[in-house]
Formats: structure tokens, C-alpha cells, sequence
């Protein structure tokens, strides 16, 4: 009886065991299936909202929850970043993760968050390449011109960029170690202001975004020399890569993704992935995108993963070799 009953009561405490691992999961998966119950916060730095709300709306329309696009710009991104951070881990915040928040680990030793540790990837939205744009009045139609002029006059060919320590400020670095020239760095207050010293020919030079760029060269005030993907793009297609004319690996763009608070359920962190996934492959969306430069690229959350960490080393290193401060 004694035997028995200790059995009894040991099968009695397993079945409460199981009861209470079975309560631990189901509200997870109950959640996830409900998510979302209330509007979301997406929170976006410097990049431009036009791709957050394009998808926003799209997400408003399938989930019936507003997605609430909250712009917080200032310190190359890190503001926003940490609002995310800081957020309760429950879906209910993202941010417009960009390319260029892997440089920001070279350039700001003592950030206030760790980007791998302290956010959850979710997805890629889209890739956009760059282009290498330059003044008519420079005597080079590609690359190999470039490289050959560059190396008969050190230091007298520049280029402009965004700012010091911007992804296109970069990407000539990179170049510079590449190519082995030594292209001059030109520091702007922003995309446009470069772009406007190219077109003026107070600079030479400038790698920028395909959005910002190409329709200058499409009016003739730029010439397109080369694009910086690992492939040509389909808003150019005649344009080569930097990397098949002549300076092979050489190859970056910038993207934008979707991260959300460490700690987020996997479940919803699944949902909110399948539905991104869903938006940017819409024929509506995709047209729209490539229309602003951008390549479609939605992917799993490993690989966005994947790819900060690839892009934090890529960028380090430049940025450690060419001796990159910022204020």
C-alpha cells in the first residue's frame, strides 16, 4: 500500500511537472497567435521613413493594428537605437535597423547598448547598393581610369561624403585599401550637400545611395563609374561592380531591417518575420522599391543576423586601418 501510494503520488507530482511546462509554452504560442493586440512603434533613426511607412501600411491593412512610425534622428542612429533597447521585449517596438549601425561599433567604443547582444534580428527589407559617381570634367569613364589616374596623381583626386564616418565616407577607405590609391576624403553635412559639391566640381568624386544618385547621372550632371554590390543592380544594369572592374572583393551595400528588443518570444519574433517576408515580395512593394533604388531582400532572422556580424568586422577593420575619428 505504502509502494503503491508513493507511485500514485509520484506519478501525481510528473503530471503536475508536465502540466506546468505545458502552461510555460502555451502562453508564448497562445500570444503569438493573437499578437498584434494593440498598435506597434517603429522607431527610425537618420534613414528615411519612405520604406517604414510603405510596409507600415501595408502591416495596418493585414494585422488591423496601426504601425506607428516614431522618428527619432540625431547621433548617427544610436538614439534610436537605444529607444529599442530600452523597450519592453514584447513586439510592440521595432526599429529600422540600417547598414549603417555595424560601423557604429569601430566608431563609438563606449555605446550605450551592445546591437548584437541587446537586439533580436527579425528580417531584412531591402538591399541598396551604391553608386560611384563622378564629375564630367574628371577623365575617367570606369574604374580601371580611376585607379590609373589616382596612381599618377596621389592625393590630388578626392571624394565626397555624408559626413566623417558615414558609410560612404567608408566605403572610399575601403577603396583606398583595395585599389591601393590614396583618394582625399571631402566631408559634407549630408547626402545631398555631397552630392550637390560633386555636380558644383568643388569635388570629384562620391560613392552614394542608388536613390540619391542615379537620377543625377540619368540627366547627365554625373557620370556612374561602378556600383558597389557583389552584382549589378536591376535600376542599373549597364553600370558594372566595383568588384569586376578591377578590384575583385571589393563589394558592400547598405540595407534595411527589422530588429526588435533582446529577449523578444520567438514565436512573435517568427510572426512578425513572416509577415515582412510577405509585404516586400508584394508586386506593388517590389516595384515601388526598385523604383527607389533598393534590392527586395527579405530573409530569415539568422541571416540578418549573420550579416550585422559580418558587416560589424568588415567595417571595424576599415575604419581601424585608415585611422576613422569622429567628433
Amino acid at each position: 500500500m505504502r509502494r503503491g501510494g508513493a507511485m500514485k503520488a509520484a506519478s501525481g507530482v510528473f503530471a503536475l511537472a508536465l502540466a506546468g511546462a505545458a502552461g510555460l509554452v502555451q502562453p508564448s504560442s497562445a500570444v503569438a497567435q493573437e499578437f498584434p493586440t494593440k498598435p506597434i512603434r517603429f522607431v527610425i533613426g537618420p534613414a528615411p521613413d519612405v520604406l517604414a511607412r510603405m510596409v507600415g501600411q501595408k502591416l495596418t491593412e493585414a494585422w488591423g493594428q496601426q504601425i506607428v512610425v516614431d522618428q527619432r534622428p540625431g547621433a548617427g542612429g544610436i538614439i534610436a537605437a537605444e529607444t529599442v533597447v530600452k523597450a519592453a521585449p514584447d513586439g510592440y517596438t521595432w526599429l529600422l535597423s540600417t547598414g549603417a549601425y555595424p560601423t557604429l561599433v569601430g566608431l563609438y567604443p563606449k555605446l550605450p547598448f551592445d546591437f548584437v547582444r541587446d537586439l533580436e534580428p527579425v528580417s531584412l527589407l531591402a538591399s541598396i547598393p551604391f553608386l560611384l559617381v563622378a564629375h564630367p570634367s574628371l577623365p575617367v569613364r570606369s574604374v580601371p581610369d580611376l585607379i590609373k589616374l589616382a596612381r599618377a596623381r596621389p592625393g590630388e583626386i578626392n571624394y565626397a561624403s555624408s559626413g566623417a564616418g558615414t558609410t560612404a565616407h567608408l566605403a572610399g577607405e575601403m577603396f583606398n585599401s583595395m585599389a591601393k590609391v590614396k583618394l582625399m576624403h571631402v566631408p559634407y553635412k549630408g547626402v545631398p550637400a555631397g552630392l550637390i559639391g560633386v555636380m558644383s566640381g568643388e569635388a570629384q568624386l562620391m560613392f552614394a545611395i542608388m536613390q540619391a544618385g542615379f537620377p543625377h547621372v540619368k540627366s547627365g550632371k554625373l557620370r556612374a563609374l561602378a556600383v558597389s554590390g557583389a552584382k549589378r543592380t536591376v535600376s542599373a544594369p549597364d553600370v558594372p561592380t566595383i568588384a569586376e572592374s578591377g578590384v575583385p572583393g571589393y563589394e558592400f551595400t547598405s540595407w534595411n531591417g527589422v530588429h526588435v528588443p533582446a529577449a523578444t518570444p520567438k514565436p512573435i519574433v517568427g510572426k512578425i518575420n513572416a509577415e515582412l517576408v510577405k509585404v516586400v515580395s508584394m508586386p506593388d512593394v517590389r516595384e515601388r522599391m526598385v523604383a527607389l533604388g533598393m534590392e527586395v531582400a527579405g530573409s530569415t532572422p539568422d541571416e540578418l543576423g549573420a550579416l550585422v556580424k559580418s558587416d560589424i568586422a568588415k567595417w571595424s577593420k576599415v575604419i581601424r586601418e585608415a585611422g576613422v575619428k569622429v567628433d
